[in-house]
This record gives C-alpha cells, sequence and structure tokens, in this order.
C-alpha cells in the first residue's frame, strides 16, 4: 500500500499563533484561562486544551474570572467595547489575515461602501466580519443567491479566508457585471489555496482520500469537497477511530490531508497506525472488526474487573502521551525569535506601504517600504507575491504595537555585498540602474547598494547631460570597493573600451587583403576619404579613388555613401587599413574598344590643350585627342582661339587603340559642312606625332603645371 501524506498539513499560521498563546498563558500560572468560543474547530485538541485548564465561554457574560482569549476566527468591535465595559482582560489571538479583513472592512463602510462577504452566514469568522460593517453586510455563500438578489451600484466585497476558490471566481465573475463600482478585495488565505491545490493534486492519484479534521471545520470541508471532485472515494475522519478500515481493504494508493485545525499528533497517529497495518498485511475483516467494535461489543474477558485496572492506567498513559504530543508538535511549530536574525517566511499580503510576512512567530512581521529595497522608488506589489518565501532580518521583536518589524534591504544587501566583492576581484560586468545626479558623477543602484559613477566613466566620450542616464541601465564594472566604509565606485567606460577592442580585435581577425568589404564614407580630406569597415576605419587615399584624375574626393563620393572597397593592405601594429574604390571599378581602357565605338558621336569634357591639339575626358581616367585639325571646319592657329579647358564638347571616334591606349577624336566630323577656299582647304602640315608620345594616361599632371609656370616667368622676365 502506497499512502502518502499532503506535504502542507494540519495546523495554519493562525491556528499555531492562537494556541501558542493559550499555552504561553497557562505557562505563566498567574490566571484561569478561557477561550471565547471552542480555540478551535477540533474535538479532540479542544478536549486536550480543556483538560489543561482551559475553559470555553460561549458568550462574555458567562465570565466571572480570569483572562479570556479571543480565538483566530475573530469577533466584531461590540465584543471588545462589552469586554472593557466589563473589565475583562482580553487576549487577542485573531489570526492577522482575519485583522486585515476587519481593517478594510471597517475602512470602506466608513467611506460608504456597502459591504459583501463571500463565505458562510453561521462561521464565525464570518460574523465577526460582519460586525465591522455594523451587521449590515449581504452574505453569499453560493452563486445560486445570486439570482433575485438586490445588489448596490456600488459594493466591497472580501471573502471568508477559507472560502473555496471555486466559489469565489462562480460568485465575483457576476458580481463584476451587476455591480459598476466594486471593490474587490480577495481576502482568501494564501494557505487555504495551497491546500486545496495540493489536494486536488493528490487526490487525482489516489484510490482513495482520508481527509482529517473536525466535523465543524470549514476548511476542513471545503478540502472534502475537492477531494470529492477528483477521487471515487473520501472519507472524513477525525481520528484513529474513524478510519474505514473495510472500504480500504485490497486498496494500493491513499492519500491524506488534513484541515487547518487538525493537530499535527492527529496526523501522525493515522499515518503510522495505517502504514502499522500496511507492513503486517492485516487489513482483514477480523482486524476490521476489532478497530470498529463498539464499547458495548467488547468481550466479557477484557471487560472483566480484574482488568479494568490494566486497561484504564494503559488509557490514562496513552491519554497523556497524546497530550505532551499535542504540545510538542504545537511548540515545534512556533520559532523564537531575536533582533537581527535572518529567518525565512511567506509573504500573506502586500499593499503600497508595506509587505506582510508570516515567519512563523504569534505575531505577523511586516516590512515596510523603506526596508524592502534599497530603491525607495521600488513598488512592492512589483518586487513580492502573495505566496513568495522570502528571507528577512527581525529589526525588532515588537514594534510597539505587537508586530516583529523585519527587513528585506538588509538581507538582500548582505547576499549583494558578498557577491559584488567577487564581481570586483574578478573583473566582472555588473548591471546598474542610473538613479541621481550628484557632484562629480551619477549614483546607480547596482544589485541594491549605491555605488558612484565618475562623469569620465560614464562612457569613452564627454557626457554633457549626466541627467540623461538617470533612470538608464548601466553596464558596468566595480573599480573601487571598500566594504567597510560601504563605497562603490564603477565605471561604464572600462566596460565599453573592453567590448570595442574585443570587436576590433574580431574585425581585425576576420580582414583579409584582397577582400571587396562594403562600409559607410564617414569623413573626407584633401588626401583621401575615411571609410567605417563594421567598426574600424580605412582610408582610401586620393589616387585609389578613381582611375581618372581627382582634384578632391568630394569629386567621387560623398559623406554618408556606401560603398564597397577592396582591402589593399594592413597594418596591424599602427592600425591602418589601405583601402582602394577605384579597383573595384573596371579599368576604362579594358572596356574602351566596346564601349566607344568608331564612328559613334559622345560627349566629353577638354581637360588639357597642347599646341597640336586638345585632350577631352570621355570618362575619368580616359581621354581622347583632338588634333587642332579636327577641332572646326575652317583652319584655326591656336586651339585656344576655339576651345578652353572645362568646355564639354560632342565628338567623334576616329580610331581606338585600346592597347597603346590612344583614341582619336574629331569635333569636326560633328558640325555641319562649310564652303571653303581652296587656301583654306590646303592640308595642314603640323605633325601631331607627339601626341603618340605622351603618357599612357592622357592628363594634366603637376609637372605639367610647373613647367607651363616656368615657362611664363621666363618670358616676363625676357620682357623686363
Amino acid at each position: 500500500m502506497d499512502i502518502r501524506v499532503a506535504q502542507h498539513a494540519g495546523f495554519c499560521f493562525g491556528v499555531k499563533r492562537a494556541t501558542q498563546t493559550v499555552f504561553d498563558l497557562l505557562a505563566s500560572g498567574e490566571e484561569k484561562v478561557f477561550t471565547l468560543g471552542p480555540l478551535i474547530h477540533n474535538a479532540s485538541a479542544v478536549k486536550t486544551l480543556e483538560e489543561k485548564g482551559v475553559g470555553v465561554l460561549q458568550s462574555l457574560d458567562e465570565w466571572t474570572e480570569g483572562r479570556v482569549v479571543i480565538r483566530s476566527h475573530g469577533v466584531g468591535p461590540e465584543v471588545y467595547q462589552k469586554a472593557e465595559a466589563m473589565g475583562i482582560p482580553l487576549i487577542d489571538a485573531t489570526c492577522p489575515d482575519v485583522k486585515r479583513i476587519h481593517r478594510t472592512v471597517a475602512e470602506k463602510y466608513a467611506e460608504g461602501y456597502p459591504i459583501i462577504i463571500l463565505g458562510k452566514p453561521d462561521h464565525p469568522e464570518v460574523i465577526g466580519t460582519n460586525g465591522w460593517c455594523g451587521n449590515t453586510a449581504v452574505i453569499i455563500s453560493d452563486a445560486s443567491q445570486l439570482d433575485g438578489l438586490a445588489l448596490p451600484d456600488k459594493a466591497c466585497v472580501v471573502a471568508q479566508t477559507t472560502l473555496m476558490r471555486q466559489k469565489w471566481d462562480a460568485i465575483i465573475e457576476p458580481l463584476k457585471e451587476r455591480i459598476s463600482n466594486l471593490y474587490i478585495v480577495d481576502t482568501i488565505c494564501p494557505t487555504t489555496t495551497q491546500r486545496q491545490c495540493e489536494a486536488q493534486a493528490l487526490a487525482e492519484n489516489m484510490d482513495a482520500m482520508l481527509v482529517i479534521g473536525g466535523k465543524n471545520s470549514a476548511n476542513t470541508a471545503s478540502l472534502f469537497q475537492v477531494c470529492q471532485k477528483h477521487c471515487s472515494q473520501v472519507y472524513l475522519i477525525e481520528g484513529v477511530s474513524d478510519i474505514p478500515w473495510t472500504a480500504l481493504k485490497n486498496l494500493q494508493k491513499i492519500g491524506i490531508v488534513a484541515g487547518a485545525s487538525t493537530p499535527d499528533w492527529i496526523i501522525k497517529e493515522v499515518y503510522s497506525k495505517m502504514s502499522e497495518q500496511e507492513k503486517m498485511g492485516q487489513l482483514n475483516e477480523e482486524e476490521v472488526k476489532v478497530q470498529n467494535a463498539e464499547p458495548e461489543t467488547v468481550s466479557e474477558a477484557a471487560a472483566a474487573p480484574e482488568a479494568a485496572p490494566e486497561t484504564e492506567e494503559a488509557a490514562e498513559k496513552a491519554k497523556q502521551d497524546a497530550d505532551a504530543s499535542f504540545m510538542e508538535d504545537v511548540e515545534k511549530t512556533m520559532v523564537t525569535i531575536k533582533n537581527g536574525q535572518l529567518i525565512k517566511g511567506v509573504v500573506v499580503q502586500v499593499t503600497d506601504d508595506e509587505v506582510c510576512v508570516n515567519i512563523g512567530y504569534k505575531s505577523d512581521g511586516f516590512i515596510p517600504r523603506n526596508e524592502l529595497s534599497v530603491d525607495n522608488d521600488v513598488v512592492p506589489s512589483e518586487m513580492v507575491k502573495v505566496g513568495d518565501e522570502i528571507e528577512v532580518e527581525i529589526l525588532k521583536v515588537n514594534d510597539g504595537e505587537g508586530n516583529v518589524l523585519l527587513s528585506k534591504k538588509n538581507v538582500d544587501q548582505r547576499k549583494n555585498w558578498n557577491e559584488l566583492v567577487t564581481l570586483f576581484e574578478s573583473e566582472t560586468e555588473v548591471e546598474g540602474i542610473g538613479k541621481e545626479v550628484v557632484k562629480g558623477g551619477l549614483i546607480a543602484n547596482v544589485m541594491g547598494i549605491r555605488a558612484f559613477i565618475p562623469a569620465s566613466h560614464l562612457n569613452t566620450r564627454y557626457v554633457e547631460k549626466i541627467e540623461s542616464y538617470v533612470g538608464q541601465p548601466l553596464r558596468l564594472r566595480i573599480i573601487e570597493l571598500d566594504r567597510n566604509k560601504r563605497r562603490v565606485v564603477a565605471s561604464q567606460k572600462l566596460v565599453l573600451l573592453a567590448e570595442a577592442e574585443k570587436k576590433k580585435k574580431e574585425l581585425w581577425d576576420k580582414l583579409v587583403v584582397g577582400e571587396k568589404v562594403k562600409g559607410i564614407v564617414r569623413r573626407l580630406t584633401d588626401f583621401g576619404a575615411f571609410v567605417d569597415i563594421g567598426g574600424l576605419d580605412g582610408l582610401i587615399h586620393i589616387g585609389d579613388l578613381s582611375w581618372g584624375r581627382v582634384r578632391h574626393p568630394s569629386d567621387v563620393i560623398h559623406i554618408g555613401d556606401e560603398v564597397e572597397v577592396l582591402i589593399l593592405a594592413l597594418d596591424t601594429e599602427r592600425e591602418r587599413i589601405s583601402l582602394g574604390y577605384k579597383q573595384t571599378l573596371p579599368k576604362p581602357w579594358e572596356t574602351a574598344e566596346s564601349k566607344y565605338i568608331v564612328g559613334s558621336v559622345v560627349e566629353g569634357k577638354v581637360v588639357r590643350i597642347v599646341t597640336f591639339g586638345a585632350f577631352v575626358e570621355l570618362e575619368p581616367g580616359l581621354d581622347g585627342l583632338v588634333h587642332i585639325s579636327q577641332i572646326a571646319r575652317e583652319r584655326i592657329n591656336k586651339v585656344e582661339d576655339v576651345l578652353q579647358v572645362g568646355q564639354m564638347v560632342s565628338v567623334k571616334i576616329l580610331d581606338v587603340d585600346a592597347q597603346n591606349k590612344r583614341i582619336s577624336l574629331s569635333i569636326k566630323e560633328t558640325l555641319p559642312e562649310a564652303p571653303v577656299s581652296e587656301a583654306e582647304a590646303a592640308p595642314e602640315e603640323e605633325s601631331h606625332q607627339e601626341y603618340y608620345h605622351q603618357d599612357e594616361v592622357h592628363t594634366v599632371t603637376i609637372g605639367d603645371m610647373i613647367q607651363q609656370k616656368m615657362q611664363e616667368a621666363a618670358a616676363d622676365e625676357n620682357e623686363n
């Protein structure tokens, strides 16, 4: 047989707290102790308390002496008022979750909100909550009650802490549709929801389920209903004597869950008995009869007078053991705390100003907003959720109002300081958020710790507006850390520089001489153009921009142009990259013959004038000669009389000699014919052999310009 017990079974925090309160009063021995109504909905536990001297009052009118403990279910304000009037010393053991419901109901009722309570109208918790709105609440226990129910235009809705989640959902949705101004406060205890989910998960995989708890316990009844939906055999028992042995015969998997009012010792007793029977393999009819036998069916031998003392002694010992176990189990569940102690707890409520944490102590723990995080602007609901388990530090065991003051910030900072030291020593990058501008730099939040970033370390370049970094994520490296002085200095510049250096190395490793790459023109100078090729700057020398003569790089390319370039040379030591632009373009003479057909007429620009003619640029790097005899129909003495450098002209292709890089052109052939005299018709005798001895690329050179200037200077000197 496989017997499984739910992980979270037995006393909830509120019941533990109330029970511990009673035990503390008993231990003091100063006065008699009474509870207003049964402390918890479990007959065995209540009986044990009664035997320890704890009396039960059904109303304050029954009081004559001693202290009166208000149970975890809570009461209405009229009870406190009556106790004060009668001089009754009250000890309030109301569950903190229920207390919060009381405060909410009282506040919203005072604001003019009618109150709706989802729960059982006869449950003591609901009765007590109703008292905080003058007993005017509309109490709804089932969605079917909504039919024909008159509802107000606005209302505040809360729930009994042990309400089934499915019932809440079934009722709340129709309320949203029918009430335009509905203030919803989900007050179902997280422990209740957690246990119901566990019960469902367990029941889905079991042959039978045992639900241990009092028959008057609301949360036990809810667990029973959950299990019934997911398992065919479910049994509600209060203890070992109720185990249905016959029904469990031959079953392989049995699950056990327990209500919030069930002591641990009862759960252990049921589990132990089940395990014992499983080991002995005696789940037979005879064993079942013995377990279920009524007192009057006990054999005569067992009832014989001579055996009575032994039986009574054994019963008394068993009872004492159970009592001791009960008290021991309760004491184990309640922790002792002291200032400075670190402890784990579960978030039970989150508001705009504080977080309430169940730390297993008799009083709730509260984390004020300023103790939640080093960031005072943090929104509590964005940091923690109800049900989260967190570690906190005890700041004060009693803040003066009976609450425990906690800090999550201190715990986080301790952990974060340790991690920060490791990051500092390993020079590892860490994230931060800019918080405020201070003299000389910026304060950032780094893992909940304030860190100073000098202005010079915000970026690799000068930062004019430091405030632009406020609220922005930062990539930082810790450059100085003094834990004793709580001083942290960080740098983003070092991270960016390291990243740039790494990226630069990766880029350099990818570059290969002779490969073509694409880049963006970033800067132009007189000697060339700088191109960004993926994060690295390379230079295109002016001589590598075009196959033709270039006076300035802007004649060829412009800033922002995307260009394809050829890697000509790499100098890793000096970090210089030589690029070529013209090398990615075809050489003009390679396509001259196919592009410039003999007899065709094209446009060109006069780029140089010589005595025997003019050179016309057809395209960068490709010049042709118009002999003086081919300039005009009429005879001319000087080329300058007809043409000027920079003039655009139409020329006819007379001959193309790509091998020797020569093109003969004619302007005259493009002009209309005109009648000429015999003298004018005489052929031009001037030789133009000089053309055929020009450089391979017919362009104006610096040498030509210097020579021309020297000739002009000599002529001026001769005239003087």
